[in-house]
């Protein structure tokens, strides 16, 4: 269990790196609605506007970069080679800077290029694969629905978000390419990378004032816009992931039970077999600590012995599991296990270890 949430955790921190803890998102609604009622409320907020955006450019002095970001599912083509399903990317050579990609090869879009609206795209590395197996992707035409744009940038390899949806397989291209073709009048997020991590409470309020503004929100009224941030997803995260430990260790727990029933079971039953050897034992002096301190070293043996062996046959399941699913086995993890063990063997062993240090050497030995 320990191993199954340790991977989730580091899935998850791995995933939601990508986002940057210095970016703030700007977008209509919240990443998360809690109720009908706050649904209710945000869906018919306006859109936000590439102007509105232009606007925010102009005024905001926290911020290192502004990007607007707009994307759309369609079928990528090369010749006689096509991906399907690609995210398609509407935004700036600002973009570059406030979602951390890397160019692996060739190079990001241009100020120039957005602005003119040229026909030039940087691909994900999964699109390279699908579509250019042979031949280079840099300076050849690629077909996103029925525009043709030329690659004119690799990115380097991002991996999953969240285990939904690939990094690696989308197309940015500059944003009037996409009004132009795609979508007339989208709704934009946007992205805010600040100046300084220091000031990310300070830049948050300066865009959430300035958005008030451009907005034309009245005092006293509600901001109809949302601030999203890195932070919103880990809460909502440990709040889940806090539900599934509740619950896996719940289970865990009884199966600890269980086993220590048995081990009780197995210790009672040792006891009852060697009640001639504790009564000779104490007969010559064996004080009653001594009974009890051998019982309970044998209990905790067998619960450690069984540990070992449980350690012995996760670690090669945990390392194929990890091919599939985040699961991490860490010293740490195998450490406290082979401890929990240890600490059940004592506990389940202790009535038994105890039975056996009171016993009268006569009585002993009569029963025997």
């Amino acid at each position: 269990m320990g191993t199954a949430i340790e991977g989730l955790n580091r899935a998850f921190m791995n995933s939601i790196s990508t986002m940057g803890a210095d970016v703030l998102f700007l977008s209509r609604t919240s990443w998360f609605i809690d109720s009908y009622e706050e649904w209710l409320k945000v869906r018919d907020r306006r859109d936000i506007t590439l102007p509105q955006v232009r606007e925010l450019e102009k005024q905001m002095s926290l911020a290192r970069a502004i990007a607007p970001f707009v994307d759309a599912r369609r079928p990528v083509k090369y010749k006689n080679r096509s991906a399907g399903g690609v995210t398609i990317i509407g935004t700036t050579d600002q973009f570059q800077f406030t979602s951390g990609s890397v160019v692996a090869l060739g190079r990001f879009m241009s100020a120039e290029e957005v602005e003119g609206g040229r026909p030039v795209c940087v691909i994900g590395s999964q699109v390279a694969t699908n579509l250019f197996q042979i031949e280079p992707a840099l300076g050849n035409k690629i077909k996103v629905g029925q525009q043709a744009f030329e690659v004119i940038g690799v990115l380097e390899k991002q991996g999953n978000f969240l285990g939904q949806f690939s990094l690696d397989n989308q197309v940015i291209i500059p944003v009037q390419q996409f009004l132009t073709g795609f979508w007339h009048d989208p709704d934009f997020e946007v992205q805010v990378k600040v100046a300084d991590l220091k000031q990310l409470e300070d830049a948050k309020e300066e865009l959430r004032g300035i958005m008030r503004k451009i907005r034309h929100v009245p005092p006293g009224k509600d901001d109809d816009f949302a601030i999203n941030q890195q932070e919103n997803f880990i809460s909502a995260f440990h709040r889940v992931a806090g539900t599934i430990a509740t619950g896996g260790l719940f289970i865990t727990g009884l199966s600890l039970f269980v086993g220590g029933i048995g081990i009780m079971n197995i210790m009672f039953v040792s006891v009852a077999e060697r009640t001639r050897e504790i009564g000779v034992r104490k007969a010559i002096g064996a004080k009653r600590r001594t009974i009890l301190i051998q019982f309970l070293i044998e209990a905790a043996s067998i619960c450690l012995l069984g540990g070992l062996l449980a350690l012995a046959i996760a670690w090669p399941v945990t390392l194929l599991i990890s091919k599939f699913l985040p699961a991490t086995m860490s010293l740490p993890i195998a450490g406290i296990a082979l401890l929990v063990s240890i600490v059940t063997g004592l506990v389940s062993g202790f009535f038994p270890a105890w039975r056996a240090a009171r016993m009268n050497p006569v009585d002993a030995l009569r029963n025997e």
